[in-house]
């Protein structure tokens, strides 16, 4: 295991030096990280080949030399990275200076570096990150503005990073599930493809040199085949078509709002996508609230971050009424979107004058729930795909013995 050698900045905001040993950069920089240390260099020892410097950032480029795009892990990386400088008593400016200077990625340095600039000019945080509201959406936004005019910009940082972490740990779990359907589905396809292309001529070709008459299903199966073996050009321009005309639909507020709630209703699939909009629900409303942002503000900005229409569209009629003067707990009980526990655990909160914590609880307990959600919705989704194609290739293998089974039949009755 190679030795790297670093210089970084500690929680007290002093340099410091040293060196650590890790399988390669990436993870000696994530050790360094873990220490609450801030790498502004590092390199291999032993005049092995160098690690990239922090001085010295190189773009994460694609083939053809295109700079790479601002990715979510980016956001979050940086934030916990200011969140610990400041933390430690560094200024604002300094700290954004330093992360700026030790990012790797071409296109994001360009936007901290403008970041820095502006603050340097005398905008305020909130400001200078509204000018890029591509990279740092509303919920950053007003958190950090929110920071400032409490004076507690480091919690809030610190919040809002450990809030990033959690719902991509989320994200990426629900991902992870989904790539073992996803397998199971292009194989089925690939398979069916080529029995329809190769398999089936070749039975048509013997039941057409015995002049036999094909059923119905056969004739179905073989017409199909027809179409993809003479008119392939077509499938690729179909598939096309079916893709960007499903982006294009789903692009628009009236296709959106009807497959959320196509979606909304499927049996463990609706309950799966309740579970995981309550719960990214409860920790951004939780984090909002407890971050000083006014409570009418804050379900503006969680609206705003939900993917789901159904639950959007509850949020906005909560928000009236809340403006009304009502509680916040009625209007989501009334809404029948929320389960009976949540807005029970919110009506507590208000009770309390607990509400960001209890929030933050839901979340906690909704996280869990995701797991198992996301467990029995594979459990489920794997079977059926097995399934479809069983039934799919066994459709395909009857309408090609069907024929053959008469030709049989009727050789052995004429014997």
């Amino acid at each position: 295991m190679p030795d790297y050698k670093y210089t970084a900045i500690d929680k007290n905001g002093a340099q410091t030096g040293g060196s650590i040993s890790a399988p390669d950069e990436a993870q000696a920089r994530q050790k360094l990280m873990a220490r609450g240390l801030m790498v502004t260099a590092l390199a291999a020892e032993g005049g092995s080949k160098p690690a990239t410097p922090a001085s010295a950032p190189r773009a994460k480029k694609g083939g053809f030399g295109f700079r790479s795009k601002v990715t979510q892990d980016d956001v979050t990386v940086m934030t916990r990275q200011l969140a610990t400088l400041i933390t430690a008593g560094l200024p604002l400016l300094r700290g954004l200076e330093l992360i700026a200077r030790q990012e790797r990625n071409l296109a994001f340095k360009d936007i901290l570096t403008n970041v820095a600039e502006s603050v340097a000019q005398g905008n305020n945080l909130s400001e200078a990150l509204q000018s890029h509201p591509k990279v740092f959406d509303k919920l950053f936004v007003n958190m950090i503005r929110a920071g400032e005019a409490g004076g507690v910009l480091d919690k809030v940082l610190d919040r809002l990073a450990r809030f990033r972490e959690k719902a991509s740990r989320i994200q990426k779990k629900v991902k992870s599930a989904m790539v073992y359907p996803g397998v199971v589905l292009s194989v089925a396809i690939i398979i069916v493809y080529i029995l329809m292309v190769k398999v089936v001529p070749s039975f048509q070709k013997l039941l057409d040199g015995q002049k036999t008459q094909m059923p119905p299903l056969t004739q179905f199966v073989v017409g199909i085949s027809k179409a993809l073996t003479e008119y392939w050009f077509v499938t690729p321009v179909l598939v096309a078509g079916l893709w960007f005309g499903l982006k294009y639909w789903l692009a628009t507020a009236k296709g959106k709002s009807l497959f959320d709630r196509m979606i909304f209703r499927l049996p463990k699939v609706g309950a799966f996508v309740q579970i995981v909009s309550v719960s990214r629900f409860a920790r951004t409303f939780g984090t909002l609230m407890a971050s000083g942002v006014p409570i009418l503000q804050s379900i503006s900005i969680t609206r705003d971050t939900l993917d789901n229409v159904v639950i959007a569209k509850s949020l906005e009629r909560v928000h009236d009424r809340v403006r009304d003067g009502e509680p916040l707990s009625v209007p989501l009980e009334q809404s029948g979107v929320f389960p009976q526990m949540v807005t029970s655990m919110i009506q507590v909160g208000e009770e309390t004058g607990q509400l960001p914590e209890m929030l933050n609880r839901v979340a906690d307990i909704y996280d869990e729930e995701v797991d198992n959600a996301v467990t029995a919705l594979t459990s489920i989704i794997e079977p059926v795909l097995i399934v479809f194609l069983a039934v799919v290739v066994g459709t395909i293998v009857l309408a090609m013995f069907l024929p053959l089974i008469a030709l049989i039949s009727k050789m052995t009755g004429g014997g």
